[in-house]
């Protein structure tokens, strides 16, 4: 029997792929053996002290010692088991080894493993070290017992071989060591022994580092064996086979009883089903929940590389380089190329993008309700057609029918201007409905309508209207104002334009067509004083009394013509002032021109009245080349101008009392000339055209400021007693109120009238102003101006004062304030003055 040799040097940890290995390079070693005449035994890890020539006799011996009796093995294992120097870990190895070998009937000849009193090729026994317990044992080489020499049958010895191998692979030395080892030989085609190796134990308790997959095909996808049975080739190259899909109810009851780990998926390499560890559940578990999927702390502290605190200095001293103060040139050149490409128009900025034609919606003009549109918060439906009434039917009603008259009215009528595009027609049944002829026209029309008929929408919002109206205080705390007619002056025939109250507040005087001028007492309404100016084809367009108290001179316009008039009302001294100012500019008037105005062309002439006028108390007529329509005294009342809208370059004249002297002051005119006053206490003079009030300052003879009210054509205007404000009244139904510090537009709009604004009048003293319009109607007004600039001017409507009857188109023609009282004087086309009270 074989015997074999206990190697007592240390080897590796067993590993299925280095097994595998070592295995093939033994059996390799065993086959050259077999050709060689002296065959011997190579082991993998041999021990560094044994020398080739030694482990040649040695194994030239053991074959020797092979062919004798087993009870001297036995003896010798028994002798060997007494040592003391052999580990525990080995008498298990030989207890397995020695019950293999006694079970097998083949094995005879194969030699017990560890000869009790060995010797290696020094003749020294075989020690094992006992401070080493892991210490594992080497592979036993099969030992050939006979030398066969190159002349002996083979098949003898491959018996021999073949029983040698199958002996080892009985002898298993250890639980925990694997059989890959172990392999036994068949005959090949050609005759020579064919390893054939165990299946691998695919237990495997290392580390898996170098654990390889269940599909040996490496990379290739499975796919490409979807037309095969099988799924690959193991190590002997034998055929995988594809693992037997169940039928529809094994996959029932396998989703039913759920084994651990199962996932329903399939493994994409070996076809199985893919089943997970607890420890990969647990990963997609926390993966699940969105929580930390290693064991990564992810609270850990801030590693602060950089301090967070702000330092005082800088992180480097070095001075700002040159560079960033000198604008680059690079930068220039690729800019100007951007721009000239812009000029070119090979490049278009803000381009808008263009969409697909098959992108753009399309829309159904023509339906009325699409079911399929979205709805959409800016979508604004098409208007509808109005539905037909009565007179559209094909039997309407006899009162729908029109008229031979009717009916020719509409054939003359133009096709534009026509109520309606149909006449109702009549007939005795649907049948005998002939075709509608406008049918074409009427559906172009609708194609209109849908195309260019503008759409807004439109925002309803419940707001209260009391909160838009600004909160004003009661008419009742802003007394006194003028409520009631007191007093009605009658006596003109036909209109009174002009009306005038003196600085006293006790006369009153009026003009109007007749051609005469009326002083009324006011209180008493008795006329007092008439004088008749021009004959009954002329009209007295304007009188205003001198401002200068006590100076009882009186101005009026009648025609060409203005009368200085001094009514016999006054006392004596009044009468005497008023003589001395009118008879002053008599001398100056004497005296020849100066030389520059000697080529000038004289504007007016003043001249002394008629008789008849001097005895009725006029003392001078000053006569002008176009009709006068108003007068306007200055404060000292030395200076007055006339305005005459026909006058052109020469409408607005100023005349000087105390000089007899008229100027202009203006070498063109700038529009029709409506109105002209003095500012209240400045240099200043206000001229009203047909759409700007202008304002020109008499020191320095320039344009000041030019108002804008917005109207059509101003119809009058007055200012303020302190002078930043100005209200003006229009034909086109508008009082604005203009604040001089504010801007050149209109304050605020106020439209109270519902026909043409004839005359707009502030207060001397209170806080008061109104308006007269055709419509019979006074308006009056609260006003407050406050000294602070950033308040502005408080506007309340008071009173709508009605009383003036309206005669052909028109209404209250003038008014005026009394200058102490809340009173209110108006004249209007009835032939009446009425006095206003509070």
């Amino acid at each position: 029997m074989a015997k074999r040799k206990l190697a007592g040097a240390k080897e590796p940890a067993a590993n299925p792929q280095t097994s595998v290995q070592s295995t093939g390079n033994q059996q390799g070693s065993k086959l050259e053996n077999v050709r060689g005449r002296a065959p011997r035994l190579l082991i993998e890890d041999e021990d560094e002290d044994n020398e080739d020539g030694d482990e040649d006799g040695y194994i030239g011996d053991e074959a020797e010692e092979a062919e004798e009796d087993e009870l001297e093995d036995e003896s010798d294992l028994e002798e060997y088991d007494g040592e003391d120097d052999v580990s525990e870990q080995f008498e298990g190895l030989l207890d397995g080894a020695i019950s293999d070998s006694e079970s097998e009937d083949e094995a005879g000849d194969e030699a017990s493993e560890g000869d009790g009193e060995e010797n290696d090729a020094d003749g020294e026994p075989l020690h094992f070290k006992e401070d080493d317990e892991n210490e594992e044992h080497e592979d036993a080489a099969e030992v050939i017992t006979n030398s066969v020499s190159d002349d002996d049958e083979e098949d003898e010895y491959l018996s021999k071989y073949s029983a040698a191998s199958e002996a080892e692979s009985l002898s298993s030395i250890s639980s925990n060591q694997d059989d890959s080892r172990v392999a036994y030989y068949t005959t090949g085609a050609d005759g020579r022994p064919r390893p054939i190796y165990h299946e691998i134990d695919p237990h495997y308790s290392s580390d898996d580092s170098d654990l390889e997959d269940m599909n040996t095909i490496g990379n290739v996808p499975l796919s490409a064996y979807d037309e095969y049975p099988h799924i690959g080739y193991d190590i002997n190259g034998k055929r995988i086979m594809r693992p037997a899909t169940g039928s529809a109810l094994d996959s029932l009851l396998d989703s039913i009883e759920v084994p651990e780990g199962w996932t329903g998926l399939i493994d994409k390499e070996s076809g199985a089903d893919l089943k997970l560890t607890k420890d990969e559940l647990e990963l997609v578990k926390k993966i699940q929940l969105g929580e930390n999927a290693g064991d990564v702390n992810p609270y850990e502290s801030t590693i602060e590389w950089f301090s967070s605190k702000t330092e005082i200095m800088a992180l480097s001293a070095a001075p700002e380089p040159k560079r960033r103060f000198v604008p680059s040139r690079h930068e220039a050149k690729r800019i100007m190329k951007i721009v000239k490409a812009i000029r070119e128009g090979r490049i278009v900025p803000n381009k808008p993008k263009v969409r697909p034609e098959d992108e753009q919606p399309v829309y159904d003009l023509w339906a009325d309700d699409l079911q399929e549109q979205q709805p959409h918060v800016m979508h604004i439906p098409a208007p509808k057609l109005a539905k037909p009434t009565n007179d559209e039917s094909y039997n309407p009603p006899e009162e729908y029918l029109p008229s031979e008259e009717e009916i020719n009215a509409w054939n003359e009528t133009d096709a534009m201007d026509r109520e309606r595009d149909y006449l109702p027609r009549k007939f005795s049944s649907l049948r005998t409905v002939p075709r509608y002829e406008d049918f074409v026209r009427e559906r172009f029309e609708r194609s209109l309508d849908l195309y260019l008929a503008p759409r807004v929408r439109k925002n309803k919002l419940n707001i209260d209207p009391d909160s838009l109206l600004p909160k004003l205080p009661s008419p009742q705390d802003l007394r006194p104002f003028p409520i009631k007619c007191s007093v009605t002056y009658r006596g003109h025939n036909g209109r009174v334009r002009a009306v005038s109250i003196d600085s006293s507040g006790l006369w009153l005087a009026t003009g109007g067509d007749d051609g005469t001028v009326r002083i009324w007492e006011v209180l008493t309404g008795r006329e007092i004083w008439k004088v008749t100016l021009v004959d009954d084809d002329e009209a007295v367009q304007s009188v205003e009394w001198n401002p200068v108290k006590d100076s009882g001179i009186l101005a009026a316009s009648a025609g060409e013509k203005i009368f200085l008039c001094l009514p016999p009302i006054f006392d004596d001294e009044t009468e005497v002032t008023g003589q001395e100012l009118l008879a002053a500019g008599w001398g100056y008037a004497a005296q020849p021109a100066p030389v520059e105005h000697i080529n000038k062309e004289q504007q007016c002439k003043w001249i002394k009245p008629s008789t008849k006028l001097a005895s009725q108390g006029v003392d001078v007529v000053i006569v002008c080349r176009k009709t006068v329509k108003q007068i306007a005294w200055h404060r000292r009342g030395d200076y007055f101008t006339g305005v005459s809208p026909e006058g052109a370059n020469m409408a607005v004249l100023v005349h000087q009392l105390s000089k007899h002297n008229t100027q202009s002051p203006f070498r063109k005119s700038k529009g029709i000339i409506q109105r002209a006053q003095f500012h209240p206490f400045k240099p200043m003079l206000y001229v009203a055209t047909q759409r700007y009030v202008r304002i020109y300052d008499l020191s320095t003879q320039s344009l000041t400021k030019a108002l804008q009210p917005g109207a059509r054509w101003l119809s009058s205007f007055d200012i303020h007693p302190q002078g930043d404000n100005v209200i003006t009244g229009s034909y086109d139904k508008r009082v604005t109120w203009h604040d001089l510090d504010l801007s050149t537009k209109p304050y605020r709009t106020l439209r109270y009238h519902a026909r043409a604004v004839r005359d707009v009048r502030f207060h001397t003293r209170l806080p008061l102003f109104c308006s007269a319009s055709d419509d019979g109607y006074i308006n009056v007004f609260h006003g407050t101006v406050y000294d602070d600039l950033l308040r502005n001017p408080l506007l309340v409507p008071l009173k709508v004062l009605k009383g003036h009857t309206v005669v052909q188109s028109l209404g209250v023609l003038k008014v005026v304030w009394h200058p102490k009282e809340a009173w209110l004087f108006s004249v209007g086309a009835d032939g009446t003055a009425k006095l206003w009270t509070s």
